[in-house]
C-alpha cells in the first residue's frame, strides 16, 4: 500500500510574484525525510516548481533551484531509506506562477512544447517513476479572484491541454496522478472522459466525514449568505470514484485539523474496496524551512498512528 507524504522544493504556485532565490532549507528537509520510514512512509511526491534547474528551461530556475545531478542523487539517497520518489509539477493554471512567463501563455504553441519539454525532464531525472503527479486543482474563478491575472480553461480546452500532459506522462513511462477537483463540478463529463488509466487523489481535509451532516452545514451557509462549501461533495467523491472503478490515492492533511487524517483514513477502510484503494496521501502544505518544521512533523507523527490502525486491520504490516 502507497503511504505517502508531499513535500516542497519548489513553492512559487500560489501567487503571481516575482520570485529569485528558493525558499527551502536542505536540513529541515533531511530531517523530515529522515523520520519518514519510521512513521510507516514507503513514498514521497516532491513537488519541483522552480526548484530543479530543467536541462531544456534552465531559464525558470532560482538562485538555490537543483541541478539534475543533485536530484538524481536525492533520489537515490531516499531510495536507500525505503522512499519511493514521485515527481509533481503542477500545471492547474491557478498554481503555476513557477512557470514563470510561460504561466501567461497557457493554451499556446510554445506553452505546449515548454510543458511537455518539463514532464520529460523531470521523469528522466526521477529515473522514470511510476507515477508523476500533474496537479490540476482549483482551477476556477473563486481560486483566483485576488490574482492581478486571471486565466482559466474550461469545456474541450481544459480537457486537451490535461490529456495532451496525461499522454506525454505515459510516453515518459509514468502513470499520471492528479487532484480529482474537476469532478466535483462537472462530474458526468468527467465519468465520461477521464481515463482509467490516471490516478486520482480526491484531497478532503476538514474533520466531519458526514455527508448529511455536511449537507446540513452548506444548507446553513447559504442561508447566511456566505460562501457556498462543497465539503459533502469532496467526501461523496470518494466513494463514487470508487464505483466508478478508479484507482484512488485519498489525500488528508493536518493543515485545517489533525483529526482529518485518521478520520480519512478509517472512512476510506471502511468505504472503498480493496483493489481500487492504492493507499493514502499526507499533505501538511508546510514550506521545508525551519520554521514549519513542527507542521510537517507532527504530520508524520498523525500519518504514523493512522496507518498503524490499517496495520492492525489487516493482521500486520502491508508497507
Amino acid at each position: 500500500m502507497i503511504k505517502a507524504n508531499l513535500l516542497h522544493l519548489g513553492t512559487n504556485m500560489w501567487r503571481e510574484e516575482s520570485v529569485t532565490e528558493l525558499n527551502f532549507d536542505e536540513p529541515t528537509w533531511r530531517e523530515i525525510t529522515a523520520a519518514m520510514p519510521a512513521a510507516g512512509f514507503n513514498m514521497l511526491v516532491i513537488d519541483l516548481g522552480e526548484g530543479v534547474v530543467y536541462p531544456s528551461h534552465p531559464e525558470l530556475a532560482v538562485k538555490g533551484s537543483w541541478l539534475p545531478e543533485k536530484v538524481r542523487g536525492e533520489v537515490a539517497r531516499l531510495k536507500k531509506l525505503g522512499l519511493e520518489a514521485i515527481p509533481k509539477l503542477n500545471f492547474s493554471t491557478t498554481h503555476d506562477a513557477w512557470l514563470g512567463p510561460y504561466e501567461r501563455m497557457v493554451s499556446t504553441p510554445e506553452y505546449y512544447k515548454v510543458c511537455t519539454d518539463l514532464v520529460r525532464d523531470a521523469a528522466e531525472i526521477f529515473g522514470k517513476p511510476r507515477f508523476f503527479h500533474l496537479g490540476f486543482d482549483e482551477e476556477g474563478v473563486r481560486h483566483q479572484e485576488m490574482m492581478p491575472y486571471m486565466v482559466l480553461r474550461q469545456g474541450e480546452l481544459w480537457w486537451h491541454d490535461f490529456l495532451l500532459l496525461a499522454k506525454e506522462t505515459e510516453k515518459s513511462g509514468a502513470r499520471p496522478w492528479i487532484w480529482a477537483d474537476k469532478y466535483w463540478t462537472e462530474p458526468g463529463e468527467f465519468l465520461e472522459r477521464m481515463p482509467k488509466s490516471v490516478l486520482q487523489s480526491v484531497w478532503y481535509y476538514d474533520k466531519s466525514f458526514d455527508v448529511a451532516e455536511l449537507k446540513t452545514h452548506e444548507q446553513e451557509e447559504l442561508r447566511k449568505e456566505r460562501r457556498r462549501t462543497v465539503n459533502w461533495k469532496r467526501v461523496q467523491s470518494f466513494i463514487d470514484l470508487d464505483k466508478a472503478g478508479f484507482d484512488q490515492v485519498p489525500c488528508g492533511s493536518n493543515w485545517a485539523c489533525d483529526e482529518n487524517f485518521g478520520n480519512l483514513v478509517s472512512f476510506c477502510e471502511k468505504n472503498l474496496s480493496l483493489e481500487r484503494k492504492l493507499g493514502y496521501l499526507m499533505a501538511p502544505w508546510a514550506m521545508t524551512v525551519p520554521g514549519k518544521k513542527d507542521k510537517s512533523m507532527k504530520a508524520l507523527d498523525l500519518a504514523a498512528a493512522a496507518f498503524r490502525g490499517t496495520e492492525s486491520k489487516n493482521g500486520g504490516s502491508d508497507s
